[in-house]
């Protein structure tokens, strides 16, 4: 998550409005400070974040996204914003890489552009995400975008990709030539909805 009081530039104006709201509700929302919950979630027995948050929630009720914050804090790791370290970690493979370059070059025109780096996938936003692409096996990537299946018969509906639920349809890149004028203009028709 993005330091408090940190303009993060590669967050919308809407994720961070949302993060400042997700630190400031935290003690109202639970009765306990997050000095009390860092506490707290350093006694858990568990050793990955996602036992770590079932943990949370389990024993103390914590919910996602205040679990989240908490786990963030109390165990600092790779987050949003070290986006090089994150950036780095996903895109090692040359295949990967090559795609994402393309897909890159085909966004870069478009105003008021935001690229965030997650974890599992590079996401693209204007006031919201209207794009991400992933690494898949055997050197394809998969690229969600904002527009609907039926856009284009290279698209297919996602399942569980793990991105915005905004992203209606995914398509498979092998290569970056696949990364053409049809999907340049469906990564802009995505841009103008968000």
């Amino acid at each position: 998550m993005p330091e408090a009081g940190r303009v993060a530039d590669h967050l919308t104006p809407r994720q961070r409005k949302y993060f400042e709201s997700l630190r400031s509700s935290l003690e109202r929302d639970t009765g306990k400070t997050l000095a009390d919950w860092i506490a707290i979630a350093k006694t858990c027995p568990e050793t990955t974040r996602h036992t770590r948050l079932k943990w949370l929630k389990d024993n103390h009720g914590l919910l996602q996204n205040h679990g989240s914050h908490v786990l963030s804090e109390a165990f600092p790791d790779v987050g949003w914003d070290d986006v090089a370290t994150l950036r780095a970690a996903l895109w090692r493979d040359p295949a990967h890489i090559a795609i994402l370059t393309a897909v890159e070059a085909a966004v870069a025109g478009l105003p008021d552009l935001i690229t965030g780096q997650r974890k599992g996938y590079t996401a693209w936003s204007r006031e919201f995400q209207f794009a991400a692409l992933k690494p898949a096996k055997g050197g394809t990537t998969v690229l969600g975008l904002a527009v609907p299946a039926d856009a284009s018969a290279r698209l297919t509906p996602p399942k569980n990709e793990g991105w915005s639920e905004r992203l209606k349809s995914k398509l498979t890149l092998a290569s970056p030539a696949e990364v053409d004028a049809e999907v340049a203009q469906l990564l802009r028709g995505s841009w103008e909805g968000s």
